[in-house]
């Protein structure tokens, strides 16, 4: 089974989480921002990922700490699962429509982290999440869990729907990398991904 567990405390954060990519519908998450909670919600239940997830963060100051923080753990609990990512698909990119909008991500599960990131939101704000965090989240899970990710909002006028499809598509993209193909080695001319 591909698990993981990691946990991660600072001053201005503590957050545990475990996860299990080939999921069964387990997920219980709560980072004290509920807009957040329901974005990486939506990510576990498209990418049939089992998340349980802690997050207690400065959230008198802002949301920045927190948000940013769960990228981290989370990525770095997916490159855990993941390990030498051998027997993995290592692409994957979907596009998701929510009413108006739509949302495109390509990625590779490489183990060299990258972002390409184009999304525009008209507000500062969805509820008590900052749009501006949802670059800083995409970078922090990335890099920390070795994947090159390109992740753009093409179009659409509700942030609420623009976020939503890109945390969505972010899923459908992961989902499909990170299927077994069956093979033993990493799909890869080097035979490993690192």
């Amino acid at each position: 089974m591909r698990t993981a567990e990691f946990s991660r405390k600072t001053r201005e954060t503590k957050i545990d989480t475990s996860i299990n990519i080939d999921g069964n519908g387990n997920i219980d998450i709560n980072t004290g921002i509920g807009f957040f909670d329901h974005m990486l919600i939506s990510f576990a239940t498209h990418g049939g990922f089992d998340i349980e997830l802690k997050a207690i963060g400065d959230l008198e100051v802002d949301c920045h700490h927190t948000v940013e923080d769960v990228g981290i753990v989370l990525g770095k609990a997916f490159a855990l699962a993941l390990e030498d990512k051998s027997g993995i698909r290592r692409f994957g990119s979907a596009y998701i429509p929510m009413d108006e909008s739509l949302a495109f991500t390509s990625l590779d599960v490489s183990g060299r982290p990258y972002l390409i990131y184009d999304g525009k939101f008209k507000n500062e704000r969805i509820g008590e999440f900052e749009t501006c965090l949802t670059e800083e989240f995409l970078r922090a899970f990335a890099f920390n869990a070795g994947i090159t990710l390109h992740a753009k909002v093409l179009y659409g006028d509700n942030d609420h729907h623009k976020c939503e499809a890109l945390f969505k598509s972010l899923a459908y993209a992961l989902k499909s990398a990170v299927e077994k193909t069956g093979k033993q080695d990493a799909i890869s001319t080097k035979g490993s991904l690192d």
